[in-house]
Formats: C-alpha cells, structure tokens, sequence
C-alpha cells in the first residue's frame, strides 16, 4: 500500500512539473516582437534590419501607397509633400498594407526618420489602423540632426492609452 502510495505521489509531482515547464515554454513562445518600420531612402530600413537581428524579432515595412520621391522629401521646398504632411499635424498618408498578424506580438519596435523634429504622419497612419492594446511599443528612429526623445514624447502624447517603453536613435 505504500509503494502505491508513493507511486501515486511521485506522478502527481512529476505531473505538476510536466505542466509547469509546458506552461513556462508556452509563455515564453506567446512573448514575439516585431519591429515595424517606415524608411524614406533605406537609412530607416538597415536599422530595422539591425534591431531585427538583435531583438530576434519579425518585420514589417509600413509602405506608403505613393511612394515618396526626392522632391517630395525635399525639406527646404516649403510645398514639398512632406512638408506639407508635416504642417498638416492631421495629415494620414494611405499605407499599402496593414500588419495582418499584429495580434500575435506582445512587444513592438516602430522606426522611422525623424521629420521636423518628430515622427512622420505616417506613422499615425499605421497606429490609427491597427489595434495595439497590450503591447509594449518602442520606438526607434534615424536622423541627421535630430534626437528621437521628442518623437517619442509626441507618440506618447497623441496616443496615451497605449504602453510605451524605451526609445533609441540609431544612425
């Protein structure tokens, strides 16, 4: 009856250890990252690639339906498309595409240049058309000249209900 006994204890135990290690391994496959990124002339898109590699994450490029060209980007033309974006702090440029599978990440990395100082409209073009409810959103961004904690502070403003955690320059 003891040998029973102790059978019966030692399945319980290695049992509740089976289920503890299933659950540990299943949590830590739930936690994906990806990094989502919009690049005007590829600087944005390598550092991406860079943070992709180092995060072990998924990426996702925000395309913008009309492709930028250089006069478009040209920021001294005060009627160039992105400084007309720029003034315009409602401006929504269509993306291409949305991230489909959005759902399965816990931590996202959105990258962009800085434009005057701050993130491109964009970018809120994506925010506003996916659901980022209980995920962790960083930010990253290259720039020139510019610092990317304005730009994240601006994100943090314009989207308080979401989660945001580190912010990192990455020229």
């Amino acid at each position: 009856m003891k040998q029973i006994t102790l059978i019966i204890a030692i399945c319980c135990l290695l049992s509740g250890a089976y289920a503890q290690n299933k659950q540990a391994k299943e949590n830590t496959e739930m936690k994906k990252t990806l990094v989502v990124y919009f690049s005007a002339t590829g600087t944005t898109k390598a550092a991406a690639q860079r943070l992709a590699k180092e995060k072990n994450a998924d990426l996702f490029e925000i395309v913008p339906e009309k492709p930028y060209t250089a006069a478009d980007l040209n920021w001294r033309d005060k009627q160039s498309r992105s400084t007309l974006e720029m003034k315009d702090k409602s401006s929504r440029p269509a993306i291409k595409n949305t991230c489909p599978n959005i759902a399965d990440y816990d931590t996202i990395w959105i990258g962009f240049p800085v434009w005057w100082y701050t993130a491109p409209t964009i970018i809120n073009t994506f925010i506003e058309a996916h659901d980022l409810s209980g995920k962790v959103l960083n930010v990253f961004a290259t720039s020139g000249g510019s610092g990317v904690e304005g730009s994240a502070k601006d994100l943090k403003k314009a989207y308080p209900q979401y989660t945001w955690g580190e912010s990192r320059l990455m020229n």
